[in-house]
């Protein structure tokens, strides 16, 4: 509730972009799902651009139009993704999108994240 009062009262000043930073991260998951559809919605129906950082590749992949994947320090570009769907929807309904597990591997590759 609170993350949506936010969110009006800054859209309420008309900022040209909005910068989010991790706006979710300390929601459970089937709130952060929730919300994520509020906040794509509200943004789409406003006409704003965004910036939002995530560590939440799935998170990433069903809001955004384009990822920009940061290398360690010092940070660098190391690619960008323009996210094409074939059915965009709401993020809930992207994540059910073909082309999803497509960016998701593509995307995890690029990270320096090594699991052993």
């Amino acid at each position: 509730m609170f993350l949506r009062v936010a969110l009006i009262r800054t859209l309420a000043i008309r900022p040209d972009i909005l910068l989010l930073d991790e706006p979710l991260s300390a929601l459970d998951y089937q709130t952060r799902l929730a919300l994520s559809d509020d906040i794509f919605k509200m943004i789409k129906q406003e006409g704003k651009t965004a910036i939002m950082v995530t560590h939440d590749l799935a998170e990433a992949i069903s809001m955004a139009d384009r990822i920009v994947v940061l290398t360690k320090r010092p940070c660098k570009v190391k690619k960008i993704y323009s996210i094409e769907l074939s059915h965009p929807s709401t993020p809930i309904n992207n994540r059910k999108c073909k082309e999803f597990s497509v960016y998701y591997d593509k995307i995890w590759r690029d990270l320096d994240v090594h699991i052993q």
